[in-house]
């Protein structure tokens, strides 16, 4: 009996554990979205750019026109996201990989250990898939609670710089290079700086051309 009672009570608080966060990624854009990817060919030399809506937002073709690139960013999408579609990616063995995520993690209260564990996952399948591709980890962008949009992403800069900090950490351990956006796009009250934004969380086309100019500055692109 006293097993019994031990189950019955533990049992709920297990659930509720497991419940406190949402990791879901799928709904109808992500799925449109990935069943284009996994028609398109694969070609050789490409670059590829994958993330969230930050990266979908941002036109790589025409900033690197020199580049073959494909974007891979889809909004919404999550660490959890990226991991469930990455074969997509890694089947076409590119040249590099430049990612961006874990702010949508960070607005769903996704703790900091596990966006960094599945970090951690995300690099080692690239690694083991497709060994000759130079992956290049991005650091998460700060937000700016001045605007009135994305409420759920803002007020969480002691968790951007967290996971950013053991980021930089996991490149060296795994020789990859970390690519430290977030001071080139941080203001001096620790904001995402407005010129870049326009609600708080995404890019303009300022943002999209400073990221463009740190790219190059630091010989990561052409």
């Amino acid at each position: 009996m006293r097993l019994l009672l031990l189950l019955f009570f533990s049992y709920p608080i297990c659930l509720f554990a497991q419940s406190t966060y949402d990791s879901s990624f799928h709904f109808y854009y992500y799925d449109q979205k990935l069943s284009m990817f996994e028609i398109m060919p694969d070609q050789k030399g490409e670059v590829v750019w994958m993330g969230d809506s930050i990266t979908d937002g941002g036109e790589w073709s025409e900033l690197f026109p020199r580049v073959k690139t494909l974007n891979r960013g889809i909004s919404s999408d999550n660490t959890y996201g990226i991991l469930f579609r990455l074969k997509e990616i890694t089947r076409r063995m590119p040249k590099k990989i430049f990612l961006l995520i874990g702010i949508n993690d960070i607005a769903r209260n996704i703790p900091d250990s596990v966006i960094t564990g599945n970090y951690r996952k995300i690099i080692s399948e690239i690694q083991q898939q497709t060994p000759q591709t130079r992956l290049y980890i991005q650091s998460i962008l700060p937000t700016n609670n001045t605007f009135s949009e994305f409420k759920n992403h803002q007020n969480k800069t002691a968790h951007i710089i967290a996971i950013n900090t053991t980021l930089q950490k996991l490149c060296k351990e795994k020789n990859i290079v970390y690519v430290d956006l977030y001071n080139h796009f941080v203001d001096e009250s620790g904001k995402l700086a407005s010129q870049f934004t326009n609600d708080g969380l995404h890019l303009t086309g300022e943002g999209y051309k400073k990221w463009k100019k740190v790219l190059i500055e630091n010989k990561l692109m052409k």
